[in-house]
């Protein structure tokens, strides 16, 4: 299981995300967001070396707090060919520099992402090591997914970004949460697997919100 740090972290990660978020297709904000860590769980790389971790970063530049999803990836070294979705590399007290990568295209992280929905995979903590996290439920109906072969190709739209996925399903990340407060929302009925996740809200309440859904394309 995955080893959470608590040492220094430059440039933060939020800093890092407000820099990339003004250019996403899905990004609702003004040219300067004002971003706050609300939440968010991690999932472990089985082969140790790839930091997998899913941020709830609040927008609060507006009353309105827009929150957005953040998948992020975090590598000792460059991913080949994913150029075009590094979000920006920081310095790590403990492990030196590290390469943060915007997780849809990492195919670590789409891996372990389905795997969470099949229920293959357990969603963790976000900064306590060895920890599992409860208030990350999942579901799944059908058969298993084949991953043989599988390369991510997402696409970002107004929406979020949409993930063709194996056996002609479709996995889409909601960048744009919609949160609603108090009690968990039911799983979405048209969906074949999702992923639901809790985190504090401004007022002391409970928000909570899907995160990730699976579809017939």
């Amino acid at each position: 299981m995955a080893v959470i740090h608590h040492t220094t972290i430059k440039p933060t990660k939020t800093e890092l995300l407000a820099g990339w978020l003004p250019g996403r297709a899905w990004y609702r904000g003004g040219p300067a967001p004002v971003l706050e860590r609300s939440g968010g769980f991690r999932l472990d790389d089985p082969e140790g070396e790839v930091g997998i971790e899913f941020i709830v970063a609040t927008d609060t530049a507006s009353p309105e707090r827009t929150a957005y999803l953040a998948p992020l990836t975090y590598r000792g070294a460059p991913l080949e060919g994913a150029e075009h979705a590094l979000v920006g590399t920081m310095e790590h007290g403990v492990l030196g520099t590290r390469w943060v990568y915007d997780g849809c295209h990492d195919p670590v992280l789409v891996t372990e992402v389905l795997a969470l929905i099949e229920g293959r995979a357990q969603a963790m903590a976000q900064s306590v090591s060895d920890t599992p996290d409860h208030e990350v439920f999942r579901s799944c109906t059908g058969a298993p997914l084949s991953l043989d072969g599988f390369t991510p190709e997402p696409a970002d739209d107004a929406d979020g970004t949409r993930l063709p996925a194996p056996d002609g399903t479709v996995l889409r990340f909601h960048r744009v949460l919609e949160p609603v407060a108090g009690q968990r929302p039911p799983a979405p009925q048209d969906a074949l697997g999702h992923v639901t996740a809790g985190w504090p809200g401004p007022d002391d309440d409970r928000l909570w919100a899907v995160f990730m859904t699976l579809r017939r394309a």
